[in-house]
């Protein structure tokens, strides 16, 4: 059996904070599967990550035989050419993308193989939405691959071709799935419905979407593409091209559009995420190891949320908000630059007693 190590390179780690605070890199949900969970599909082994120190007790590295442990960068996504390299490779190599090594087998490895195509990867916080269609499309058909669906409602209504050219159905229903009375729109992508989820009545899908297992879409609930919720996460509103990793909700109305949600996070009732600037212009995403605000390139970019977030209701996030770990907020804000762990009641803040307080350089709600 293949030992594989999942590396998190320092600067990738520390520009996909505070996301990056609580998880290895690749354990971060995009598509509809965690990059660790795409390679264990792909490249079948034994998995341990090289992360963080503080991390490593709950995320601990094992090696096996130093000379033959294969080491793959983890922001980086399998593809059948890489695959490819990594099974014919030996030890001493290295696999590179434009120069740079995304993988290698044993220690020191003298030679360097290029890649002709890069992988898809997540190097910055918005390439986790912006990305989202193509990791969600490519898991799709991984997962779906030689696998039945159940068989949708007669309450559902479908619109566009509900097949790709190949046959594969684009509405795919794991065990337990459910759908009730629903619009399900695959015109511009699949959607996905995972063990035990359920898409409750009158509720309108823009395809692609990934409904993890367990997860829940609430009464009425509108979601745009490409959009993924993870496990038993609960949304309701209106959604807009939104990561949510896992075990967070959002159940009640309000926006959240081109955000990235992490997990254990709860959105109040009609909270809402401004994705656009009233002058249309650029948006600017505070960077930590930066420690400023960086342009994104992007015209819309939401709300980005570190684990264990919690926000009242009706607060209001302004555009490329970036929450981090264990915040509670309760009041509207314009501006904010508070640290970790930190309660904002209206103007003021205090400190909450917490072991996540002890992060380095963990400075965390920033809007631009």
């Amino acid at each position: 059996m293949r030992n594989i190590i999942l590396f998190d390179e320092t600067a990738t780690r520390e520009n996909l904070l505070p996301i990056t605070f609580t998880r290895p890199v690749s354990d971060i949900r995009f598509g509809i599967l965690t990059i660790r969970q795409k390679w264990e599909k792909a490249f079948p082994g034994t998995y341990s990550y090289a992360t963080a120190e503080y991390l490593s007790i709950k995320y601990p590295r094992v090696e096996a035989d130093r000379d033959n442990d294969y080491h793959i960068v983890g922001n980086v996504c399998p593809t059948p050419e890489f695959v490819t390299m990594l099974e014919n490779l030996h030890p001493g190599q290295a696999v590179t993308c434009k120069g740079k090594t995304i993988a290698y087998r044993g220690e020191n490895p003298a030679e360097s193989l290029e890649i002709a195509e890069a992988p898809l990867a997540i190097n910055m916080l918005p390439d986790i939405f912006m990305l989202n269609e193509q990791a969600l499309l490519d898991d799709f058909m991984t997962i779906t691959r030689n696998a039945k669906s159940q068989k949708l409602s007669s309450t559902c209504t479908v619109i566009g071709d509900p097949c790709f050219p190949d046959g594969t159905p684009k509405i795919f229903l794991e065990e337990g799935a459910k759908a009730e009375a629903a619009i399900l729109n695959v015109n511009k992508g699949p959607i996905y419905i995972g063990r035990e989820a359920e898409i409750m009545e009158g509720s309108c899908i823009r395809g692609p979407l990934a409904l993890c297992e367990h997860a829940y879409v609430n009464m009425g609930t509108k979601i745009y593409g490409a959009t993924t919720i993870g496990p038993y996460c609960k949304v309701g509103g209106e959604l807009n091209n939104v990561v949510m990793i896992g075990y967070s909700n959002k159940g009640h109305d309000g926006f959240l559009g081109n955000a990235v949600i992490g997990e254990w996070c709860n959105l109040g009732a009609n909270c809402v995420a401004s994705n656009l600037k009233n002058d249309y212009s650029e948006t600017k995403l505070w960077n930590y190891p930066a420690h400023r605000f960086l342009r994104t390139g992007l015209q819309f970019c939401g709300l980005i949320m570190g684990d264990h977030t919690k926000a009242g209701i009706n607060t209001m996030f302004n555009t490329a908000t970036v929450v981090g770990v264990d915040c509670k907020d309760y009041a509207s804000k314009r501006r904010g630059d508070r640290k970790d762990c930190f309660w904002h009641r209206s103007a003021k803040a205090e400190r909450q007693d917490s072991t996540m307080c002890r992060y380095p350089n963990s400075s965390t709600l920033h809007a631009a």
